[in-house]
């Protein structure tokens, strides 16, 4: 997945972050999976746990298929 540059990131409408102050992209499945795997460096557990929230109503039915493909 390729980093967001400053420009595309502020892009971004701040309902496609998972957290407040535009935390955790989640605009797409690629971002919103990411932000899954990622979701517990930096945070709360109740942070995670709302990053794991918001990302998987995201992804919707697809979330065990998606994450399948990215482990191979």
């Amino acid at each position: 997945m390729a980093k967001l540059t400053k420009e595309a990131r502020g892009k971004i409408p701040s309902s496609n972050f998972a957290l407040p102050g535009r935390r955790f992209p989640i605009e797409d499945a690629k971002h919103a999976r990411a932000a899954i795997m990622l979701s517990n460096k930096g945070t709360t557990p109740e942070e995670a746990a709302e990053v794991r929230r918001k990302a998987k109503a995201k992804l919707g039915g697809g979330l065990a298929g998606a994450m399948s493909k990215m482990r191979g």
